[in-house]
């Protein structure tokens, strides 16, 4: 597929305070502010993804070398699928730079804010390209799943390997560490699930807190829980 590139006009303040932690406290806005402008200038959102049969029995993308997803919530989430798409998205560098230079020049409130304004940033830009990516499968007759990422639920993240080679995400510069962090650090790799029309119950099967183990996550629901 072709280079996705997204632009990024604003960054939600609400979410930004969301993965700070700050969700409840009593803070200055304009720092929130700061940081959010910034991480919206440096910003250079990009995504590529590719799609594949799928096969909910066996659990298996059908790749050129097939691939069997592990992991039971997973697993439950693409019961209705028979096609997958496997995508993967970045920011670029600069903003990690960004927030490296911050920290060490002293100005730890807005490292850690700029932090959480660009993870929010590239969940911005992985929602863009999943609103380009459903109008174009509804056109074609699927529905799409919610998109579900290794480190979900019990989805382990050594699965990333797997995912950056499935979605070519070597072509937006995305590589992966030994310890199975993905470079730059503010990048994405998820899994879309698609079901044919036909298929009243596919947009039921969601992604939920409650039905996730992973109980540190930044990105975890508090009403969920």
């Amino acid at each position: 597929m072709p280079i996705f590139n997204a632009s990024l006009t604003s960054i939600d303040k609400s979410e930004t305070k969301r993965y700070a932690g700050l969700n409840k406290v009593a803070f200055d806005e304009k720092l929130i502010d700061d940081a959010c402008l910034e991480a919206q200038l440096l910003s250079q959102a990009k995504g590529i993804w590719q799609i594949y049969d799928y096969n909910h029995v066996t659990h298996t993308i059908e790749a050129e070398i097939p691939v069997m997803i592990e992991g039971r919530i997973v697993q439950r989430h693409l019961q209705n699928a028979t096609k997958i798409i496997v995508l993967a998205v970045t920011i670029g560098e600069d903003i990690e730079h960004a927030i490296t230079d911050h920290f060490k020049a002293n100005k730890y409130t807005h490292s850690i804010l700029l932090d959480a304004a660009a993870t929010t940033a590239v969940e911005m830009a992985a929602d863009s390209m999943e609103k380009t990516i459903i109008q174009e499968v509804q056109a074609k007759g699927y529905q799409t799943l919610m998109r579900f990422s290794p480190g979900y639920g019990d989805w382990n993240i050594t699965f990333q390997p797997q995912m950056l080679r499935l979605a070519n995400a070597d072509g937006i510069g995305i590589a992966l560490t030994d310890s199975m962090m993905l470079i730059p650090r503010k990048s994405v790799t998820a899994v879309i699930g698609l079901v044919p029309n036909c298929d009243g119950n596919s947009l039921n099967n969601r992604h939920d807190c409650k039905n996730c183990n992973k109980l540190d996550c930044l990105a975890r629901k508090e009403s969920s829980i």
